[in-house]
């Protein structure tokens, strides 16, 4: 007896001391309940395709990109392939060159448009892909496309050379302006003024972004691997964007969505960030940002 209510007190003291803890994420299903991160792993590798919606400049979705892409090498043996936003189409024989090793990293660091934070959060991805030969896709449209998109909308890639729209998805892209994504950006514009830029065109832009990453995604999918990709959650929460145009080509393809998100109490998942992804992860707002 005596034995047993001295680790019952343990156990509460125990319970007390540690829940005081301060935690740097928790991570929730799309119901909002409290899951741990292997929920993620079991899940995801008996997908086909991993949409992992980062921000940007948040170092705990970094390390959980890495960790998450570890795990999944680990469990099974090697079968993944990877690929990202950050990375855009034009700059695939590069990135190849170098994961094959016939550039230097010092030729490959400086001659690719890399992200100003590349170092920091996607070059340890790029390094375990060299170090483990693995495929990693640069599904992104070319920078300067999307630009002229959000000037003049989706005409304006029709006059492009066929080398120029190689790195683009097939055109026309359909689209679809009442998508909540799509939708919501045009309301942060405004609407459309007199000026010379029409605020219609910016969810064309993302668009493009969005049908290209599709594009590329599911044109390298390969039979029994899983296809990690990394993006900013805008691309892929509540099953849109990324996800939308990929069940388009493939709906029968089993997807896993995760986003990210910051919140100033991580206990509780936020309304508004309900269902946004099959798994949500929730770091503190305060977190520190790597720029």
């Amino acid at each position: 007896m005596k034995q047993a209510l001295f680790c019952l007190i343990v156990c509460l003291i125990s319970e007390n001391v540690f829940g005081q803890d301060k935690q740097a994420y928790l991570i929730y299903n799309a119901k909002g309940e409290r899951v741990v991160y292997q929920s993620i792993v079991n899940t995801a590798k008996k997908s086909d395709l991993v949409l992992f919606g980062e921000l940007h400049d948040n170092p705990m979705a970094h390390w959980l990109e890495l960790e998450l892409t570890v795990d999944l090498f680990d469990a099974t043996k090697g079968s993944i392939l990877l690929g990202a936003e950050m990375f855009e189409a034009d700059n695939q024989l590069i990135l190849d060159e170098y994961l094959g090793g016939y550039i230097s990293q010092q030729r490959f660091e400086a001659e690719a448009r890399l992200w100003p934070n590349y170092k920091t959060d996607y070059k340890p991805l790029v390094e375990f892909a060299k170090s483990k030969g693995l495929k990693f896709v640069a599904t992104n449209i070319p920078r300067r496309y999307a630009s002229m998109v959000s000037v003049g909308g989706f005409d304006t890639l029709l006059s492009l050379t066929s080398e120029a729209k190689s790195y683009i998805a097939p055109l026309p892209v359909e689209y679809d302006a009442n998508l909540g994504c799509y939708k919501g950006m045009l309301s942060m514009m405004g609407m459309p003024g007199k000026g010379k830029s029409n605020p219609e065109f910016f969810p064309m832009a993302q668009a493009i972004k969005d049908a290209t990453m599709a594009y590329n995604i599911t044109r390298n999918l390969m039979d029994n691997h899983i296809f990690i990709h990394y993006h900013g959650s805008y691309h892929s929460n509540n099953y849109e964007g990324i996800y939308w145009y990929v069940k388009r080509k493939m709906p029968n393809l089993k997807i896993v969505t995760i986003a990210t998100v910051t919140q100033d109490d991580i206990t509780v998942l936020a309304k508004e960030n309900m269902g946004i992804a099959d798994f949500i992860i929730v770091v503190p707002e305060r977190m520190t940002r790597t720029y």
